[in-house]
């Protein structure tokens, strides 16, 4: 854009010529191409049909029709370093992402904070006359960032994106999303029952979004960066999408894997010779102090498996293809709106998956995957009692890992670890019917996620530039594979990449591969000096079946050094693989500070993790100042995460009650006999920690609950949440529920009617509830 103003100034203006060039806004090259990134969650590569798998993908398979798939396309391994990636063209190390956003540390490669020495596509986009949409997932801002008292500096508004919808964490309840709309969240504009669903949802605000400004500006280009939470746990759909595949995976995730690596085979998509990895290659593998491989980490043999678990592990699958089928639908509405406005042909489309197929659901999977990230592996029993609840608002669910190995087909392990190409190789597309001739073609090129958008400037013809709103920029680790697109056998000049994860590595050099045997994060192995590292010669062994350590000692040598020159160069130390609640204990600069008493307002916005009160186990108390004007006053006071764990204090029937969820499996309810009456009260809740069940890490402790200092209630050994209420539908909020329902007493809002709440104060300072009050009582009186 011309910066120089090249008029003339006269003192009358009549006299004087103006000059646009330094003031109009950027304009787009004539025809410019729409982008349309979409990025799917924890897809490893052997899940869609159009990449060998039983999962019926119409919408990807037309764009791939129309474009190219990628058969040796990697990631990093987990969500927000493949985003970073992705939108820089740079390692997720060099731009502070080495983890998600909820794990960062304060270190060069593990911050959470993109540098704005390397802008995002976006920013650059729009200084070269695009608009920019951003819907879905975005996971790029750091935990302690996403809240209302926050700088915005890292939300998509302020990274170069003019519009969002969608949510700012790693995961969200897909019938009660965390929405957020621009900066400010939102309610969903329906309930599950009135049919909502998010998929749909972030499709009709991504047609919404395209034609704003298409009615206004036809053509003007767009950039749409659209991730719908599929298949990120939770697997939520409407059970008619489930039942299409019924009986679809009876056979198990064994014969799956067999199945699905001829369909590869036939399709070109591995070489012919390709075999199938262990299902447990590693469970003779010790760590440092003899521990055993993590039972997390560790496949149930499908003929190990009882009926009923066999029918509840197929009945888990189904449910994840139903909700990966149900959001393909949705995209293809996007799909159609293109083609019906003459977009799609001239329209750029990656698709890709963020990583490997999700672990997370461990040996037996579980309906309630924030079991994960409190250190619990989830039982078949408790599975099995909401069996016919599965993808409902019931669960929070999440197949076993069996099914995360056989997605993965025919790699070795999953998501989190960048060792092994189950972690890191996932499918990819790109499509552009007007500017790259193959259609329905296959590219065998190595391709990291990094490589994408400098391929993407290629393509629109941008040569990236040297600053982005005045900063200096960095420049790109990607390598463009444009030539690829055309001329299969065209060298794009990359030779190397290097991956770290949760304490996994592995390099990637002119089709050799190493890789350190490490059991990821949340094992907590530590002494990486003593990795045992393995060598394949992955341009023919995919799978990593035959490690030729032994046979090449100075190919390994070389490699390992090579590993850590790249790290050097990308910032890729120091190596993480602390345990949940280390990770999740560890400190992080808030805004709310680590304070023994904090006070919240009805009428505020949703408080979320990051900001909220922290209680993780500990002693706490509640007390709230609420004036109740008639007898049948009820409706939520405070509630703190939702139906999948967390706590909250109502009225119902005139009468107090506090429920505490423990893990979606028990609610743990203390109510008053008397109703409250009308008047201003000092309604409270007290759990004292008295210590942990037996052989356990759960939190135990002693409960009481209380009306104007008066003890109503007790609850004696009360079980407590040891980490967190969830990463998604965590939050705090006063005069009603959002999000899920935290008790199963009521339906969400259930807001507060009948009298007035003044504030509820949460205190984990761990004094004894009556000093408490009386403090509570004092400062009322001063109000």
């Amino acid at each position: 854009m011309t910066t120089d103003f090249n008029g003339k100034i006269e003192l009358d203006i009549r006299d004087s010529e103006p000059d646009w060039g330094p003031f109009a806004a950027p304009t787009a090259q004539p025809d410019a191409p729409n982008v349309l990134y979409i990025v799917w969650d924890d897809v490893g590569i052997a899940t869609w049909d159009c990449f060998g798998g039983l999962v019926e993908m119409p919408a990807m398979s037309r764009i791939a029709e129309r474009g190219v798939r990628l058969s040796q396309f990697h990631t990093t391994a987990l969500c927000s370093p493949t985003r970073a990636s992705l939108l820089t063209g740079r390692n997720a190390t060099t731009v502070g992402m080495a983890t998600i956003e909820e794990f960062t540390d304060g270190f060069p490669n593990c911050n959470g904070r993109i540098p704005f020495d390397t802008a995002l596509l976006s920013e650059v986009l729009t200084e070269n006359g695009y608009n920019t949409y951003c819907l879905g997932k975005w996971h790029l801002t750091p935990i302690e960032e996403s809240n209302l008292a926050s700088t915005k500096r890292h939300w998509p508004l302020s990274r170069g994106f003019e519009r969002f919808y969608g949510f700012l964490g790693g995961e969200t309840d897909q019938w009660y999303p965390d929405l957020v709309y621009d900066n400010h969240p939102v309610s969903p504009p329906a309930t599950p029952e009135e049919g909502y669903h998010l998929s749909k949802d972030l499709a009709d605000k991504t047609i919404e979004f395209i034609r704003d400004a298409k009615v206004i500006a036809p053509e003007k280009p767009w950039f749409a960066y659209v991730c719908p939470g599929a298949g990120h746990a939770p697997h939520h759909v409407f059970k008619e999408w489930a039942d299409k595949y019924a009986g679809v995976f009876d056979m198990g995730y064994e014969r799956y894997r067999e199945i699905v690596l001829e369909n590869q085979k036939r399709m070109g998509l591995v070489p012919p010779d390709t075999e199938l990895s262990a299902m447990n290659p590693y469970s003779d593998v010790t760590g440092p102090n003899g521990q055993p491989w993590p039972e997390q980490d560790t496949v149930r043999p499908w003929d190990s498996l009882s009926d009923d678990e066999k029918r509840l592990f197929a009945r888990m699958a189904e449910v994840f293809a139903g909700f990966l089928s149900y959001t393909d639908a949705q995209l293809g509405r996007v799909l159609d709106h293109l083609e019906q406005t003459g977009q799609l042909d001239n329209t750029v489309i990656v698709v890709i998956s963020d990583n490997g197929a999700s672990g997370e659901g461990g040996p037996n999977g579980s309906v309630n995957e924030g079991k994960f990230f409190n250190g619990y592996i989830d039982t078949v029993e408790e599975s099995l009692r909401f069996f016919d609840q599965l993808g409902s608002p019931q669960t929070f669910n999440h197949y076993p890992i069996g099914w995360a190995m056989a997605f993965n087909t025919p790699y070795k392990l999953y998501k989190r670890y960048a060792s092994h190409e189950g972690g890191i190789a996932d499918s990819a597309i790109i499509s552009w019917p007007k500017g790259i001739r193959a259609h329905g073609e296959i590219r065998d090129n190595y391709v990291n996620v990094a490589d994408i958008t400098p391929t993407v400037y290629d393509l629109l013809d941008i040569t990236p530039p040297a600053t982005v709103r005045g900063v200096a920029q960095k420049p790109l680790d990607g390598v463009s594979f444009k030539v690829a697109l055309d001329d299969p056998d065209a060298p794009t000049g990359k030779e190397t990449q290097f991956y770290t994860m949760l304490g996994t590595r592995g390099i990637w050099h002119k089709g050799w591969f190493a890789s350190a045997v490490h059991a990821a994060s949340p094992a907590g192995w530590s002494n990486f000096d003593a990795d045992r590292w393995e060598l394949y010669h992955i341009e023919t062994d995919r799978s990593q079946c035959h490690d030729l350590a032994d046979e090449f000692p100075d190919k390994v040598a070389e490699m390992v050094d090579l590993w850590f020159a790249e790290a050097r160069k990308y910032n890729g130390l120091p190596l993480g693989d602390l345990d949940v609640l280390e990770t999740i204990g560890r400190w992080r600069p808030t805004l709310s500070g680590d304070r023994a008493s904090y006070t919240y307002y009805p009428g505020t916005a949703d408080v979320g993790s990051g900001a909220a009160v922290e209680l993780r186990g500990r002693s706490f108390a509640v007390l709230a100042e609420v004036t109740v004007e008639d007898a049948d006053a009820a409706g939520v006071v405070i509630k703190h995460g939702g139906a999948h764990g967390g706590y909250v204090m109502f009225l119902r029937d005139g009468r107090l009650h506090f429920s505490y969820n423990f893990l979606g499996e028990i609610e743990q309810t203390l109510s008053s006999s008397e109703p409250v009456g009308p008047g201003t009260h000092s309604l409270g809740f007290a759990y004292t920690r008295t210590g942990t069940v037996e052989n356990s890490h759960t939190p135990l402790g002693d409960a009481a609950l209380y009306v104007d200092g008066t003890e109503v209630a007790t609850y004696p050994g009360m079980r407590a949440m040891p980490a967190t209420f969830g990463l998604a539908s965590a939050t705090l909020s006063v005069g009603r529920n959002a999000g899920s329902p935290v008790s199963r007493s009521y339906a969400s809002p259930f807001a507060f009617t009948g009298g007035a709440i003044t504030r509820v104060t949460v205190d984990v300072s761990g004094t004894g509830y009556a000093d408490l009050d009386r403090d509570f009582a004092r400062a009322f009186a001063r109000d």
